[in-house]
């Protein structure tokens, strides 16, 4: 892996009125983590915008953009191709919408913390935006590697087991 990349500039949104959510410096730090793993030279002043969803705007998203007609964990929206969009000195990576009503819910079907599944898929959705998929099983293989080592760079388990694969929803 190369030097760190440029700090990450998060700009937190909530839509949800839900208790106990995950501090802003929290989400900053693992998106720079996504990032540093995916190994991208940023420009200083990058910033991803992540705005925490309730179901119906999920839903919403979703559909619209998706054609699936349900809330998701997470879903991201690449500004375009890496750095492609630039006001000034920074640039737009793009955004996620987060819905923490999915993730509150999975991580106790999982037995995950909430705090682990708030920065997995934050960490998932980051790796959109740097580009990476999931579409094929290469594509998943290199993605979830990527995942996993930014988890474990973080202090927190492997996010994924052997019956389970969230990774389908974004």
């Amino acid at each position: 892996m190369n030097a760190e990349p440029a700090p990450v500039r998060v700009e937190l949104q909530l839509a949800t009125e839900l208790p106990d959510l995950p501090a802003a410096s929290d989400f900053t730090r693992w998106a720079n983590r996504a990032f540093a793993r995916a190994d991208m030279a940023l420009k200083p002043g990058s910033c991803v915008t992540i705005r925490l969803v309730d179901e119906a705007e999920s839903q919403t998203l979703n559909g619209t953009f998706r054609h699936v007609h349900k809330p998701t964990n997470v879903l991201a929206f690449p500004v375009g191709p890496m750095n492609a969009a630039v006001a000034g000195d920074e640039a737009e990576l793009g955004d996620l919408a987060i819905c923490a009503a999915v993730v509150m819910r999975e991580a106790r079907e999982q037995s995950k913390t909430v705090t682990a599944h708030f920065a997995h898929m934050t960490i998932h959705g980051c790796l959109h935006l740097a580009g990476f998929d999931h579409m094929d099983d290469i594509q998943a293989a290199e993605m979830e590697s990527l995942e996993e080592q930014a988890m474990a760079d973080l202090g927190f388990p492997a996010p994924y087991g052997h019956d389970e694969d969230d990774s389908s929803n974004a």
